[in-house]
């Protein structure tokens, strides 16, 4: 029976190892190459930063979807657990949570969670507890397993289908290219292209593109967002946001 799948993990990084952003993709891409479904693309999602909060620079999670078939959820989970403990970096507090959508008890809870998050500080247990009683999969692998708090927080707010922006930049497109709404349209992550106010554009407009494209999460969808450019460019009325005020996402 196919299922869909959330999986999200924090916290498995030190100051000179490679991101969870960069586990999160191994971990996707093992999965399809054992054939155990097939994942959509990482977001990341912005948590509060607190001093009474240990993190390793910015305090966000990672959080990816699979459509897969049920019977290989506990092949998947198995071997997420082994690599977190096998790769995280020393020092970090890693955390996993795996969540089938059509199973959680009460998803509204869920988001309010994540929402959370971002504006208070909230401990362990509280996450622990939740997860239970959700009926959802969080699990702790190394040291103080604070990372099953982001862990959860990030499969809430990608449930939530309105928070955080895409890992990496959009394949297909280059800085410096002008390209339709259409062939934006056209690349595999770009589910919608809007302005700022969420104007929706017309096929034909041509948009300039800027370093590191990126969607973000808007409405449940993976929406390319742009605005008038910076500076004049013939032909062209609008631009990808560039890089400072995607961090607002």
């Amino acid at each position: 029976m196919p299922v869909r799948v959330l999986i999200a993990i924090d916290d498995t990084d030190n100051s000179v190892s490679r991101g969870t952003g960069e586990i999160a993709s191994l971990i996707a891409e093992a999965i399809e190459e054992n054939g155990w479904g097939t994942a959509g693309f990482i977001s990341r999602h912005q948590l509060l930063v607190h001093p009474d909060i240990p993190y390793t620079s910015h305090n966000s999670t990672m959080c990816f979807p699979v459509e897969m078939q049920q019977g290989a959820l506990a092949q998947l989970i198995s071997f997420a657990c082994d690599f977190l403990g096998r790769e995280c970096a020393d020092g970090s507090d890693p955390g996993l949570c795996v969540a089938v959508l059509e199973q959680i008890a009460a998803p509204a809870e869920l988001v309010a969670f994540g929402r959370r998050a971002k504006l208070e500080v909230i401990t362990k247990s509280e996450a622990t507890e939740l997860a239970g009683r959700l009926g959802v999969h969080l699990s702790e692998h190394g040291g103080t397993g604070h990372g099953v708090i982001g862990a959860l927080a990030g499969v809430g707010l990608r449930l939530s289908g309105d928070d955080g922006r895409m890992r990496g930049s959009l394949t297909g497109v280059r800085p410096g290219l002008v390209l339709t709404v259409r062939e934006l349209l056209e690349q595999p992550d770009v589910d919608a292209v809007r302005g700022l106010d969420g104007s929706t554009l017309a096929p034909e407009e041509p948009v300039s593109i800027g370093d590191k494209p990126k969607t973000v999460l808007r409405g449940g969808a993976s929406v390319l967002l742009v605005r008038p450019p910076d500076h004049p460019i013939e032909n062209v009325s609008w631009e990808t946001l560039p890089r400072r005020l995607l961090r607002e996402y």
